[in-house]
């Protein structure tokens, strides 16, 4: 390999690519901002809100609000009334509340209303973690789904706060 010789801007054909010259103190004042009456690093709050709020964002939680990623419910209506149970795992969830117990297996969901419920029974097994949940309709159908949980002693819990739900809500004819 023979080296080449180093070109200048002059000398080097059209087709390549000038290198930038660098600003001399003239050039370097033409091209910076005009001054302004802040003060450097100050940010005013129309800058705030204009460069780090879209336009269509909701305004800034008060601290006094909801914790940040949660919202508070709108209504004291919306918010549930009594007690409340949901286990869940990565595949299925039981939830029981004041409408009623809902079962989700994968994109699957059945939905039960207190008044179509015959009756309720839970299936904690002897050795195992998995807990069952079976609803019994009025029109004698029965569905259940299985909740795996974390630990053997979650079993005792989940079945003492599912109680609580039924005692509240369910009421045998």
């Amino acid at each position: 390999m023979v080296p080449r010789p180093v070109e200048d801007e002059e000398s080097a054909p059209e087709h390549e690519a000038k290198k930038p010259q660098k600003q001399t103190a003239p050039q370097a004042a033409e091209d910076a901002p005009e001054p302004s009456d802040e003060r450097p690093g100050e940010l005013t709050a129309e800058s705030v809100s204009d460069a780090t709020t879209p336009a269509d964002a909701e305004p800034a939680a008060e601290s006094g609000d909801a914790p940040t990623g949660e919202t508070a419910p709108a209504d004291a209506d919306d918010a549930p009334e009594g007690p409340a149970f949901e286990v869940s795992d990565r595949r299925a969830s039981i939830t029981a509340d004041r409408d009623g117990v809902r079962f989700t297996l994968d994109d699957e969901a059945a939905d039960f209303r207190w008044d179509e419920i015959g009756a309720v029974e839970v299936g904690v097994p002897r050795f195992g973690r998995r807990f069952t949940v079976t609803v019994h309709t009025i029109t004698r159908r029965q569905y259940h789904v299985d909740v795996d949980a974390p630990a053997r002693s979650a079993l005792n819990e989940w079945t003492a706060e599912l109680d609580e739900v039924l005692d509240a809500y369910f009421e045998e004819a």
